[in-house]
């Protein structure tokens, strides 16, 4: 297999595929077998290509697809887990490197297309979400599912589900719940709805079409897309009981609430919301509670350095192993029987949570820039982090 050197991995120059025709750039995530999972190799590769594709005057059009069936599955579980020996600092430079390519992907200077035909979750669906057109069909899937394996609700994803209609985040985030092509398209998430074998002929128009013109790139899309009729059992007709159950301001309380509701004629969906917030980290569940809640009153910016922060606190067990405890149930022994540490709600301790969301020193923070002469700057290479050990970096990154 050749190698060659990017920034800072020895990469597969096919974990993600660049096409450039004439004024049109595809860009497809190529790791199949691994449902296009996040790695250190796929952030650079893909960072790469969208900042010299910016900064192309040629390039007006930008077409992010992945290949097989899934649009992008989230971040590697292992290269996490795997990082457990080092106190999550081996995953340092990749957790950087992506918070900060979230920002530029949401606020991206050419017109951008994303062709989400299959699985699109957690960190996978940051780069469906943010994007100007988003194309689902009816095999595309979307979940947050991080705090069921200790984790939060993160890339980007604390700022875009509190603007999600009334409560709809909270819910999404606290149970993993799973939406379809349809229902993504009705809350925003995603623009248009095309069936699956239209997708390849809507490539194909796009790139014929030679043109980053929104209204132009709308219209194509329009001539292959169909219009939303949610189906009578989606979970989006449950708006205002979903809106009274997740406007508590604590986990308990909501899962008070909705063991009261469970009983109740037509409230159905509520058994298996309330068994995925049972077997999920009660720490991994404060903290996403917390931070959409704060993501509320935040701005993007404000949004991805807080996520920045708790990733890197979670990953070094600051208050709690049960990010890796949660990996290791469900991709590593496959058990599916964590234990977590604390076991219980009432057992977390609310005064540890404030520890994983303080504020790091100034330039240990996500370095994001957001002036517009300035808007590839801020990176991995250029910050304190890349001057530091990996072994100091725990005592630099201190509470």
């Amino acid at each position: 297999m050749t190698t060659e050197k990017m920034g800072f991995v020895d990469f597969d120059p096919k974990v993600v595929l660049g096409e450039e025709i004439d004024k049109v750039r595809v860009v497809t995530l190529n790791r199949p077998k691994q449902l296009n999972a996040i790695s250190p190799e796929l952030v650079a590769q893909l960072a790469e290509y969208l900042e010299k594709w910016e900064k192309d005057d040629k390039a007006e059009l930008v077409i992010i697809k992945g290949a097989g069936r899934a649009f992008c599955a989230g971040g590697d579980l292992k290269v996490f887990y795997d990082g457990k020996k080092s106190n999550g600092n081996s995953c340092l430079e990749v957790v950087y490197r992506f918070y900060w390519l979230c920002y530029h992907i949401q606020t991206y200077k050419k017109t951008q297309v994303a062709l989400v035909h299959g699985i699109s979750m957690g960190g996978g669906a940051a780069l469906m979400a943010p994007i100007k057109f988003s194309v689902v069909s009816e095999k595309t899937v979307f979940s947050t599912p991080e705090a069921s394996f200790g984790f939060h609700t993160d890339c980007g994803f604390s700022y875009i589900h509190s603007r999600l209609p009334g409560r709809l985040g909270e819910y999404l985030a606290l149970t993993g719940a799973r939406l379809k092509g349809k229902e993504l398209v009705a809350v925003g998430l995603a623009t248009h709805f095309v069936s699956s074998e239209k997708i390849v002929e809507l490539e194909r128009r796009l790139i014929s079409l030679n043109s980053g013109d929104q209204n132009a790139v709308k219209s194509v899309i329009e001539e292959f897309s169909t219009e939303v009729k949610l189906d009578e059992d989606s979970i989006l007709n449950k708006q205002s009981i979903i809106d009274e159950l997740f406007s508590k301001d604590t986990v308990e309380e909501i899962v008070k609430s909705l063991e009261a509701e469970a009983t109740k004629e037509g409230n159905g969906w509520i058994g298996p919301a309330l068994k995925a917030i049972k077997r999920s980290s009660p720490t991994g569940l404060k903290i996403a509670l917390r931070s959409v809640h704060d993501g509320r009153n935040q701005t993007l910016s404000e949004c991805l350095k807080k996520e920045f922060r708790l990733t890197m606190n979670i990953l070094r067990t600051l208050i709690s192993g049960d990010m890796y405890e949660g990996i290791r149930a469900v991709t590593i022994d496959r058990d599916n029987a964590p234990k977590w540490d604390p076991p219980s709600l009432e057992k977390v301790d609310n005064a540890k949570l404030d520890l994983v969301f303080k504020p790091f020193e100034k330039d240990l923070e996500l370095q994001i820039p957001e002036e517009e002469e300035s808007r590839w700057d801020g990176k991995f290479e250029n910050s304190a982090y890349a001057n530091q050990k990996v072994t100091e970096e725990a005592e630099y990154i201190s509470v």
